[in-house]
């Protein structure tokens, strides 16, 4: 694919580098001299410098014969104002970053794709989101839910006293029949090999293991795996970013006590106004007498998303160290998502990976309707719409010539998500999760154009 992406900074850099390794065709647009540079030394894409809403650039770019133009700038009138140029310049489909959540909370009022912009993104929103399921399912360190909870994506680490430790994963389905979960894919500890679970792999303590399972699989998946899901009332937010004002106004809505501590006076003043019903704090938060003072240790949950990863990180820990059930921390270095469960942080969010994962679904072949990158997994889940011509149509799954590197979680059809076992038969307009490390990537595309 012919892609073009507007703006170089962590999320548009993020996304180059990623679609850069699939050799991918990248135009990289920015003003910014230095970031330009670097892309152009570190990634093997073209760049080009100057204003993205620049007709002539984007000439020069070849927008007529592009096939995604992503507009990822720190602007998000220029994304706006590059979507709606590059559609009447003909531009296959277009993505625009806005910080502004209106445009997505009221998109069905203005037509955005009649004005050439085909997908809005809010990395911010994206963050405030898995932060919301996290906590709803606190029981786990990673969470995503497909067709709105039909079937639901699970991360946990195995402990020692999980049953099937130790048991293969054939062992473990014939001692628990009834289960409604699959395993999908696996880290053991200390190595950062993935491994896709196939019948004859064994459990071992410390494993870092995805399920997908429906509802009723996530009560049996707690149970087996000694975890719990904890109640979450109270919770700490710790800075006043954007990330952190819409995780506190979502949290509100829901009836959770927020408490928010923000450095800045002025920022402090304003949060107050906009957050009526959250306690805003006006303190630094690495000020462990500060967040003692405002009773820390009764907190259910605490979420560190200051603008600065390594005070996350801290901030965290020093919750973790009051037993605080739920630690969250915000982070932009990815090398960090491999020392999360080593120094004890429950999770790790990353708000360029929350976007790559929304964006990429338009780049995979097939209809792929949501994507997401594991978290410290080499590996991707995706979710294929099931085509009337497609050669998985009227299979059953153990006839499929299927990848070793992949396997298939779990299948919604119509209203309902199913455990998908060697004797399902897949129909046309089924929804198929697939989960499968890059190199098989194109043999699954394949199955499902």
């Amino acid at each position: 694919m012919k892609i073009l992406i507007a703006g170089a900074g962590e999320v548009g850099f993020h996304l180059a580098k990623l679609l850069s390794y699939e050799s991918q065709n990248i135009t990289l647009i920015d003003t910014d001299k230095e970031s330009l540079a670097y892309a152009d030394t570190h990634l093997d894409i073209r760049v080009l410098r100057g204003d993205a809403t620049s007709i002539s650039l984007l000439l020069d770019a070849e927008v007529s014969k592009s096939d995604l133009v992503i507009g990822v700038t720190a602007s998000e009138t220029t994304n706006i104002t590059l979507c709606m140029l590059a559609k009447q310049l003909g531009c296959k489909r277009t993505i625009a970053r806005i910080s502004n959540t209106e445009f997505v909370d009221k998109k069905e009022l203005i037509k955005f794709e009649e004005l050439g912009i085909d997908e809005l993104i809010s990395p911010e929103e994206l963050a405030a989101t898995e932060i919301q399921m996290l906590l709803n399912k606190s029981g786990f360190n990673d969470t995503y839910e497909f067709e709105e909870g039909k079937l639901i994506m699970v991360g946990v680490s195995l402990p020692k006293s999980a049953p099937f430790v130790g048991k293969s994963v054939k062992e473990a389905a014939q001692i628990f029949p009834e289960l409604n979960f699959m395993p999908i894919a696996l880290k053991r500890t200390g190595t950062q090999r993935t491994l896709i679970p196939r019948g004859d792999t064994n459990f071992k303590p410390g494993d870092q293991v995805y399920f997908i399972t429906t509802k009723e699989g996530v009560d049996e998946l707690y149970k087996l795996t000694g975890k719990r899901n904890e109640e979450i009332k109270n919770v700490m937010i710790l800075g006043g970013s954007k990330v952190g004002f819409k995780t506190a106004r979502d949290l509100c809505a829901n009836k959770f006590n927020v408490k928010l501590v923000e450095k800045s006076k002025e920022k402090s003043i304003d949060l107050a106004d906009l957050l009526p019903n959250a306690l805003i704090i006006n303190g630094d938060g690495r000020n462990v007498e500060l967040l003692d003072e405002e009773s820390l240790e009764s907190m259910d949950a605490f979420i560190a998303v200051t603008g600065n990863s390594e005070t996350n990180i801290m901030s965290c820990l020093v919750a973790k160290s009051k037993n605080i059930k739920k630690t969250i921390a915000l982070v932009e270095n990815m090398d960090y998502f491999q020392l999360s469960h080593s120094i004890g942080i429950d999770t790790l969010i990353n708000k360029k990976l929350l976007a790559a994962n929304n964006i990429f679904r338009h780049i995979r072949k097939g209809e792929v309707v949501a994507l997401m990158r594991l978290n410290n997994l080499n590996a991707e889940i995706l979710e294929f719409v099931v085509k009337p011509k497609s050669k998985v149509t009227g299979r059953i799954i153990r006839e499929l010539n299927f990848p070793r590197t992949a396997t298939i979680g779990g299948v919604v059809r119509g209203d309902t998500g199913k455990i998908a076992l060697g004797d399902f038969l897949i129909q046309a307009g089924d929804r198929v999760v697939v989960c499968c490390l890059p190199e098989a990537i194109p043999k699954i595309e394949k199955l499902f154009l």
